[in-house]
This record gives C-alpha cells, structure tokens and sequence, in this order.
C-alpha cells in the first residue's frame, strides 16, 4: 500500500485500548470482634467472633459459626472491604503516641506498676470482674490493687470476717441491685453495722445484672428489654435479642458480645463509674 494511502482501519485497533481495568484498592478494616460482615461467595452474614492466623470466624443470629480467609470477599454496611488482622495494644499504643486508659485517667509508664495492695475490691462475678478489668484495669494495675469476684453476696459477711479489714488493708464492695428493701441492700447494711464497717465500704448501682450498666447506645439499642420476673433475666435477655440461650455457654458467648461493646468509660452508665471510682479511693485512701 502507498505511504500516502488512506487506512480506513488505522494501524493498530488496539492501540489505545486498555485490556484491564485499573485495580481499586479496598479500604482495610480491622477483624475486631463483634464487627458484622457478610461473606460475598456464601451470602453468610455474622458478627466476628474470633481472629486466628489468616482467618476470621462468623456467628450469625442463629448461633451458627462459619471460618472464611481474611482479605478481600467482605461487605461491610453494604460496601466491598478487605477484612485485616487487628492490631495488637502495643502496635496501636505505639501509633497513637500517650494515650488515656479506658477510664479517661492518662495512661501511666509501665514502670509505675505497683506490687499489690493488702487491700482489695470484691465483684460479685465474674462479668463484673471482667468488665472492671476492661475499663479500669490499666488505673487498677498502677494503683496495685486486686479485684476479686464473690460468685454473689450472699456469705459477703462471712467473707469480710475471714478477711478481718482493718485501717491499713480495707475492702471495697460492688453490688448488683443495690437498691433500697433489696435483699443486697439488708447484707449491705449488716456489714456496716458489724464489727469491721468502718474499714468496708459495700456500694452498688440499680441495674439487674452488670450486663445493663452497659449503655444502650454501645449496644446499639434505644433501651434494654424489660424481662418478666418469671424468666431468668440473663435468658430473657438474650431471647429478646434473638440470641441463643439454651446453656451456660450460651451464656458466657452472650456476655462476651455485650463486653465487646465497651471500649471506654462513655459505655457505661454513669451511676456504675461513680460507684468503681469511690470503691477505688476508698481502698488507696493513704492511711
């Protein structure tokens, strides 16, 4: 053909098209427990239960637990994502610079740790022995203070007389349901009463169960169900939550999708953080 010839199909058809599309990169979003995601190939939605190695386990609303791989594959609120391992406390302290504890204080160096108070704060379980750790835990740690849990307030008088307080080693007690012609309010009063009162100090919050000190907006709730007197609160709980509820692993699962939910002091009530605060002074009062 003459160089001067028109070419009515031009030299190359393909020259100037792109066989691939450019990649998009996914935004990264942590594996953190209780996160709800759906898995795009099997349509299996659930919440984060567990992280191990390269893999994240789902819990739908019915119980039922699936492994998938982490990476791309993930919606998120309806929108694609690449689900990544979480970052370690270290790595994120190390990212955020100084930081406050989970119970506001600024967090102290490591140093400060101390060796353990003869003085301790008794829980009545251990859910609330838990949920203390989680937002006081650092404050606790640096104050050298222990918390131990009761399995209940029943042999709470028993319990203070084998440990004998005295000025230099008190006991601070947290109490579910510390309300007045409460069953936990008359072992409340009986202790002060007694021979020890004056280095005990027994206070509580309103709520049923520790579960509901956890405010409804961190559940994601306008409000904590009511639950009949005739069912198990903790049951009545997780059945209006659609959450399984047959035995104490049930349980345990249902506390542990509810703690979570907490990350800092603003997920809790304020009537439980005044209360844990004053257990705290009471018990590192300088003598």
């Amino acid at each position: 053909m003459p160089a001067d010839s028109f070419d009515r199909y031009g030299s190359d058809v393909l020259a100037t098209y792109n066989r691939r599309a450019a990649p998009v990169a996914l935004p990264k979003v942590e594996a953190e427990f209780d996160l709800v995601v759906e898995e795009v190939a099997s349509d299996f939605c659930g919440s984060v239960t567990r992280v191990e190695g390269r893999t994240v386990e789902l819990e739908d609303r019915h119980g039922k637990r699936r492994v998938f791989p982490l990476g791309a594959g993930f919606l998120l609120e309806g929108r694609a994502v690449e689900l990544v391992h979480p970052k370690t406390a270290a790595t994120r302290a190390a990212e955020a610079g100084p930081r406050r504890t989970a119970s506001g204080s600024i967090a102290a160096p490591l140093e400060r740790a101390r060796v353990a108070r003869p003085s301790r704060i008794y829980v009545e379980g251990r859910h609330d022995a838990e949920l203390v750790e989680k937002v006081w835990g650092d404050d606790l740690r640096g104050e050298g203070v222990v918390v131990e849990y009761l399995e209940g307030v029943d042999d709470l008088d028993a319990v203070v007389r084998d440990f004998a307080p005295t000025r230099e080693r008190r006991i601070g007690v947290l109490v579910d349901h510390l309300v007045p012609g409460s069953k936990e309010s008359r072992i409340a009063e009986a202790v002060a009463r007694g021979p020890y009162g004056a280095h005990v100090a027994v206070v509580g919050h309103p709520f049923v169960d520790i579960w509901q000190a956890v405010t409804p907006p961190a559940m994601g709730i306008q409000a904590w169900p009511t639950v009949p007197r005739s069912i198990e609160w903790k049951h009545g709980i997780c059945e209006a939550f659609g959450w399984p509820h047959g035995d104490q692993a049930d349980i345990a699962r249902a506390w542990k999708r509810i703690l979570g939910r907490v990350t800092t002091y603003t997920d809790l009530e304020p009537v439980l953080l005044g209360r844990v605060e004053q257990l705290i002074d009471f018990v590192t009062e300088p003598v």
